[in-house]
């Protein structure tokens, strides 16, 4: 396939119209006028942007199907739904929950071919929970809530192979073992749903952990302790430029003026857009769904719990956050489109196969109109919406 008069995104630039070429499922070539060559076909873009497919590091369902299900039914429908918002490649979520569930989702991901849903590559699971802090539990069951144990995780880190990434909290008794496990995995340990305080989140970093989960949500900031002001988990990972900040772009989880000073402080290169979508994406108002034990409902495109209370995931698609940090952040789009490609793909050490419109990746790619809005979604060279 020979993709023509495109505008082509990479990541620190925009290129004027011009082609990609698709052989074998992966790019084979870039260049300003390529002519098709014998029986290749050919696709005019009429000046659509085409993009790298999008990257989502943390994801638990939509449509009411939920990463906990375990089965492939329910991680089919979820990576079919996604790929409609551009999203090639994500890593399936799950929630505070007993180990037996957890564990159940991490061997349905090896049953399945990650490259055959009929959407989005399946990357892996990010095991969100349950080594939480209770005072930052957001929608997870308070009372499944626990300190790392090596009895319980040290199963889980068998399927080393199928794990993305841990969300815990790093101050919690235990904690500290467990990520110098994760990074000797080659697993990301991120922090999140955590109260810690600065030098808690210090000797998170000093044992491997690189990453925070949905920077600002569930998450500890500057406060006094006695007569002096501390920082949190928060002021940390602004401040320390290994490490990588998830963000939920959706305009209410974060605010504008706080996506903003987040990409102040980090930079295009230190964020991560991701929809944290639960099975209220793709629902009407009213409709319900459950995030694990926890029942939620959409109502006015957000997605929150029954009780309307607080927010319970969200309803995204990675392109709305692409067109959120455009729109609401004033970022550029090569840039948003940065924080939706390389920088997961760079932080899950795929760099070199998705997240870039480089020959020799795969040609997992998105064709967006001037609004951002998707027109097509293609992995290894297949259209998939």
């Amino acid at each position: 396939m020979l993709f023509r008069n495109a505008r082509l995104i990479l990541p620190d630039r925009l290129l004027p119209p011009s082609s990609l070429r698709v052989l074998d499922g992966r790019i084979s070539t870039l260049g300003a006028a390529l002519a098709p060559e014998r029986g290749e076909a050919a696709m005019d873009l009429a000046g659509k942007f085409l993009a790298p497919g999008f990257i989502d590091m943390h994801i638990h369902g939509a449509l009411r199907r939920d990463a906990m299900e375990a089965t492939a039914e329910a991680f089919a429908a979820i990576c079919q739904f996604h790929a409609t918002g551009g999203t090639t490649s994500l890593a399936l979520t799950t929630v505070t929950a007993p180990a037996a569930a957890i564990t159940a989702v991490l061997e349905a991901a090896g049953k399945i071919d990650p490259n055959a849903t009929g959407g989005a590559r399946l990357l892996g699971i990010h095991i969100e929970g349950p080594y939480f802090s209770l005072e930052k539990p957001g929608a997870h069951s308070p009372e499944l809530i626990r300190n790392p144990e090596p009895a319980e995780y040290e199963p889980w880190l068998k399927h080393r192979d199928r794990i993305t990434q841990m969300t815990l909290a790093p101050e919690l008794p235990g904690a500290l073992p467990l990520i110098e496990a994760l990074v000797a995995a080659g697993i990301r340990a991120s922090g999140g749903h955590s109260d810690a305080w600065d030098e808690e989140a210090a000797a998170g970093f000093a044992h491997g952990m690189r990453q925070v989960t949905h920077t600002y949500n569930c998450m500890s900031g500057a406060r006094r302790r006695g007569a002096y002001r501390v920082a949190g988990l928060l002021e940390f990972a602004l401040g320390e430029p290994e490490i990588l900040c998830e963000l939920i772009a959706d305009g209410f989880h974060v605010s504008p003026t706080l996506m903003k000073a987040l990409y102040r402080a980090k930079g295009a290169a230190g964020i991560a857009l991701v929809t944290d979508a639960g099975g209220g994406a793709g629902l009407a108002d009213g409709e319900a769904f459950a995030l694990g034990e926890i029942r939620g409902v959409v109502d006015g495109g957000v997605a929150l719990t029954a009780d309307r209370k607080a927010l319970c995931s969200s309803t995204s698609r990675m392109n709305q956050l692409v067109r959120n940090m455009v729109e609401q952040a004033d970022v550029p789009l090569f840039e948003a489109v940065r924080m939706a490609t390389l920088n997961p793909a760079r932080a899950l050490g795929l760099d070199e196969e998705i997240g870039t419109l480089t020959p020799g990746a795969r040609a997992d790619l998105v064709v967006l109109d001037d609004a951002l809005e998707v027109a097509m979604t293609f992995v290894d060279g297949q259209r998939v919406f």
